[in-house]
């Protein structure tokens, strides 16, 4: 569905995010969406197909940002290692994720995390543990060939390692702490974590 930016489809997001904050996907009512935002339900169908397709078009923001940010980084890892500016490699981790998208988009990943049983991304957690451990695993094999003197883990290693960091990274967001708190908990974890992947890493 293409993405309309007119008053009354933003009045719908706006009341579809406030229900689903309020009472998670399963439980929340289109009427009372449709109430929210002051039409029918007759009338919301014009801006949706269904309630997951209102719930994806709620998310869909802090997702895409999230791939970008993830793509970037990713993209200038690999310049910097070519480039052999093994500084500008350190300088960038999933903290500064955290800072740059999941704070500005915070409401998002919350209804991800915690109120989006019987959608799509019931398993949001999982499925970016998965996917980042893929790009990791690929990053592992990538620094080796360039001479690192990458640490060996194993998969399920790997898995367990990347699981505890996002958890970790995420729950500031989860529990809803204020920026300030937000940044002085982000800094205890990368002070926990980083030494421990700039070792696996080979740096």
């Amino acid at each position: 569905m293409p993405r309309d930016k007119t008053a009354s489809h933003i009045k719908v997001i706006k009341a579809a995010k406030k229900e689903f904050m309020d009472n998670g996907f399963e439980k929340a009512s289109i009427r009372e969406i449709g109430a929210r935002a002051g039409i029918t339900s007759a009338g919301l169908y014009r801006h949706c197909k269904d309630k997951e397709d209102l719930f994806c078009q709620v998310v869909n923001p802090a997702i895409e940002a999230l791939d970008d940010w993830i793509d970037n980084h990713i993209s200038n890892s690999y310049r910097n290692v070519e480039s052999g500016d093994f500084e500008g490699l350190t300088s960038q981790s999933e903290i500064d994720m955290i800072r740059e998208v999941a704070v500005s988009h915070r409401d998002e990943f919350k209804l991800l995390m915690l109120k989006s049983s019987g959608t799509r991304y019931e398993n949001f957690m999982a499925q970016m543990v998965d996917a980042h451990e893929n790009k990791m695993w690929e990053g592992l094999e990538y620094l080796k060939q360039h001479g690192f003197n990458v640490k060996y883990v194993n998969k399920d290693e790997l898995h367990i390692l990347i699981s505890a960091y996002m958890t970790a990274l995420f729950e500031p967001i989860i529990k809803d702490y204020p920026v300030e708190k937000i940044n002085h908990y982000l800094s205890t974890v990368e002070n926990f974590f980083m030494p421990g992947w700039h070792k696996i890493y080979g740096l």
